[in-house]
């Protein structure tokens, strides 16, 4: 069972590297967000200032009031799009780089839909943001699901802070 606390060594051992062809549906469809210091990573693996590679390939995003950095997608008019390091021969030409979430959460995986939660949880959510706890309550009460540890209760153990920061007597970091 994964939960919230279940290392990224073993989350990584249950998300195998791809052998079919059901990534390259996943990567005309979009792309992961990269996790913590994976950027300069991948900036290394094309030679790149981390700033020359952000412009020529990220997008930034918001997330759980969260800045993050993905692979800009090629939409072609649509909301929708090929990832950027994504070619039709080739398949993914960042493979060796490519975002956590990518690695974990795209195409086939036996436990996806677990393994998407947990990037959530551990990369995107921050328990100590109040507004990333306000967007997350949010999430979840339109219908976002969890995995065990990840419940709103079990993030922010205190009740009374937990209803402070609900009800936005609680703005800023704590």
């Amino acid at each position: 069972m994964i939960t919230k606390n279940t290392s990224q060594e073993k989350i990584l051992g249950l998300a195998p590297p791809c052998r079919c062809d059901a990534c390259s549906h996943g990567c005309t469809m979009g792309s992961g967000v990269f996790a913590e210091g994976e950027v300069k990573k991948a900036a290394a693996f094309f030679f790149l200032a981390e700033q020359k590679f952000k412009e020529k390939f990220l997008e930034k995003i918001f997330l759980f009031n969260k800045e993050k950095w993905k692979p800009k997608l090629l939409r072609e008019g649509k909301p929708y799009g090929r990832c950027v390091f994504f070619d039709k021969q080739k398949g993914c030409t960042i493979h060796p780089v490519k975002p956590l979430q990518c690695k974990i959460a795209m195409g086939c995986k036996p436990c996806g839909e677990d393994l998407q939660k947990w990037f959530l949880l551990n990369h995107l959510v921050d328990v100590s943001d109040a507004q990333s706890i306000r967007d997350f309550a949010s999430y979840l009460k339109s219908g976002g699901k969890t995995i065990p540890g990840g419940s709103l209760e079990e993030m922010v153990p205190d009740k009374e802070r937990l209803k402070k920061i609900l009800g936005y007597e609680i703005m800023a970091l704590y």
